[in-house]
């Protein structure tokens, strides 16, 4: 009778220290707030939404090992990590909440990702709210300042070979090879902070980057490096006229993708060379091509 006693008086005691750690949990989940443009997100709505379309993949504490994660080539974002790939502050530090916010409704290319458009502001902004409850970084550190991106200057011809030649300086050709394929020598050795294979941007058969569309976000992308991967920061090697001409210059590797600088690009000698021995002819069974 005794040890009956002791054992439910144990178990008891579990349970009491389960309910509290349970109340602290939902409780801290209510405080955390984010600041996404003028709507303000709340974890307790945002942690309905998680666990309706996120935990698959995500997981139930957001270590990104969900049931889906095994089934994936590029795993799920480990959010009680708090390293992101996709920020407008440096290296290092935590992601703005319009970062995290940007991300939902964007979608990560070339990834499991999915754009969540269909998501109202509001309910992106829950999201992020509920996200930044898995990390204690969120409690201790605070989101980095934005860089300051500044003007974009007009496209010319001298800016793009001046892009060109900062590519070789920098040996962007080792990742991403000589004609921007993703396949330079280093790239088959690539990996993840998951120790998993990554692949180097295809700027050739892509038309949107890994964090967004613009000349603006591909600034961004090698101002405050890919936190997580091997693609690094540049602000302490680049000037801003210096990452605008690289911007330039990786946007005439887009060969399939019209845009000013290809047209500029092509309208030289040297540049319409490069662009015609990078396209391949013939059909797309490979018939034809000389």
């Amino acid at each position: 009778m005794i040890l009956m006693s002791i054992t439910r008086a144990s178990k008891a005691i579990r349970f009491a220290f389960m309910a509290v750690a349970i109340l602290a949990t939902a409780a801290s989940s209510s405080a955390q707030e984010s600041h996404v443009g003028r709507w303000t997100g709340h974890a307790g709505s945002g942690k309905q939404l998680y666990f309706r379309y996120c935990w698959g993949c995500h997981g139930f504490r957001g270590d990104g090992n969900g049931e889906n994660a095994p089934y994936l080539n590029i795993l799920p974002r480990n959010f009680v990590a708090a390293t992101f790939k996709c920020r407008s502050t440096p290296t290092g530090t935590l992601p703005t909440d319009e970062d995290l916010a940007n991300a939902i409704e964007r979608g990560l290319v070339n990834s499991n990702m999915p754009s969540w458009s269909a998501l109202t502001a509001q309910q992106r902004a829950d999201l992020v709210a509920y996200i930044k409850t898995f990390s204690p970084k969120w409690k201790s550190d605070k989101a980095g300042d934005p860089i300051q991106v500044p003007a974009e200057p007009a496209v010319n011809l001298e800016g793009i070979q001046h892009g060109k030649e900062i590519y070789t300086k920098l040996e962007c050709s080792k990742c991403h090879g000589t004609e921007g394929r993703g396949d330079g020598p280093a790239a088959v050795t690539l990996t993840d902070n998951n120790n998993q294979p990554i692949r180097p941007y295809d700027f050739e058969s892509g038309s949107r980057f890994k964090c967004g569309t613009t000349n603006t976000d591909l600034f961004k992308i090698f101002m405050t490096g890919l936190d997580g991967t091997p693609m690094p920061s540049f602000a302490d090697v680049l000037k801003p006229n210096e990452a605008w001409d690289l911007v330039h210059y990786l946007r005439t590797l887009q060969i399939n993708h019209k845009s000013p600088e290809l047209r500029i690009w092509e309208s030289s000698k040297v540049g319409a060379e490069i662009v015609k021995a990078s396209r391949v002819g013939g059909t797309p069974t490979g018939s034809g091509i000389e």
